[in-house]
């Protein structure tokens, strides 16, 4: 049975980071917000979105970082706020400032409203925001090119398919920050049908709608019976591999997976799943990544050397800020010609001879 991996707030030994992130010109030391002298003490805090700190995904991802930089730098103090709802975001963000947070992170593109008046209402206090760009002078923005390595994993899933057929959902069908990853994810698979001859079709994103948990953020990234239910439906559909972009409700996709003992293939999303679900990695191929840790991490770096990042760091495959995890244990599974592809698509995006589609930002 899966057991669920529960984190406190404060300060905890902190594990893996997406290795290779590397700051963008777009990063730039800012002075509207007020320097932090050296070595002094940082009371650094996060506001999650809906899905929960354990959520395996990106709030789980997102607070890593944080430990990660307290772990590396014992004068930062973290903390973690967990949002139920939308109308938290502000309240929540508002609060943290007046409880003497130094840097705030909120996690994800639906407090991007909340955090540009908080932040503008607060000039001297940084901020940042995963999963948008920079909304005022304050703002450090957090974005990544997920299209790029779902493009990979589209590629890999039709190579992997025995059925033709492969799906994605996501929790909900938000731009950008999930449905980037299901742009690529299909547009991968049509890159492979070009190439191969092939007739590999998606289930669950046409480019333009799809299945999603719930159309409410609040219920799509923490429903893992709905989750499983719609993997059930893709599975019977004849989906073997399938690309769950809904944070917690994906685990309701692994629940299916073990339950099919080896039929059906998983992709995890924004963090490797096998670091959170060993018992599960034997139905784990990849994970499609997001640099999180490592860009909190340089956030955060800046804050306590008085030199907050301002703009927006937008993350690739060229940068590291996104890619694509190992094959953990499906490495020998996966025949050798196919790694080779994988790696040669990753050097066509990185140079511009393949430009992943992403028509799903409207």
């Amino acid at each position: 049975m899966r057991s669920s991996l529960k984190i406190v707030a404060g300060v905890a030994v902190a594990g893996l980071a997406l290795a290779g992130c590397g700051s963008k010109p777009t990063d730039t030391a800012g002075s509207g917000a007020s320097a932090t002298a050296a070595g002094a003490k940082v009371k650094a805090c996060i506001v999650l979105d809906t899905g929960g700190v354990d959520d395996k995904s990106f709030n789980q991802s997102a607070w890593q970082g944080m430990q990660d930089a307290a772990k590396k730098d014992p004068a930062l103090e973290v903390s973690y706020i967990q949002s139920q709802g939308n109308s938290d975001y502000e309240p929540n963000l508002t609060n943290s400032v007046k409880n003497g947070c130094k840097a705030i992170v909120s996690v994800g593109f639906n407090l991007a409203d909340a955090t540009k008046k908080v932040a503008m209402a607060n000039p001297t206090v940084p901020f940042a925001i995963v999963d948008s760009g920079s909304n005022a002078p304050n703002v450090y923005g957090m974005k990544f090119e997920t299209a790029q390595s779902g493009f990979q994993a589209g590629y890999l899933a039709a190579g992997l398919t025995k059925t033709g057929k492969v799906g994605t959902f996501g929790g909900t069908l938000l731009p950008q920050a999930v449905t980037d990853y299901m742009d690529g994810y299909l547009d991968g698979v049509n890159y492979y049908n070009q190439q191969k001859g092939k007739t590999v079709q998606v289930l669950g994103w046409n480019g333009k709608t799809g299945t999603a948990v719930s159309p409410d953020p609040s219920k799509g990234f923490n429903d893992k019976g709905t989750g499983r239910s719609i993997t059930q439906q893709m599975f019977r559909a004849g989906a073997d591999v399938i690309f769950p972009v809904a944070g917690a409700s994906g685990e309701g996709a692994l629940t299916e997976a073990e339950a099919q003992g080896g039929k059906l293939t998983i992709f995890w999303v924004d963090f490797p799943g096998c670091t959170f679900y060993p018992q599960d990695c034997p139905n784990i191929a990849t994970s499609v990544l997001k640099g999180i840790p490592d860009r909190i991490g340089a956030f955060l770096e800046g804050v306590k050397s008085g030199k907050p990042l301002t703009g927006t760091f937008d993350g690739t495959l060229a940068n590291g800020g996104t890619g694509i995890d190992g094959f953990n244990q499906f490495d020998a599974k996966i025949p050798a010609d196919l790694k080779s592809e994988i790696a040669t698509i990753k050097t066509k995006i990185i140079s511009g001879e393949i430009k992943p589609a992403t028509p799903g930002r409207g």
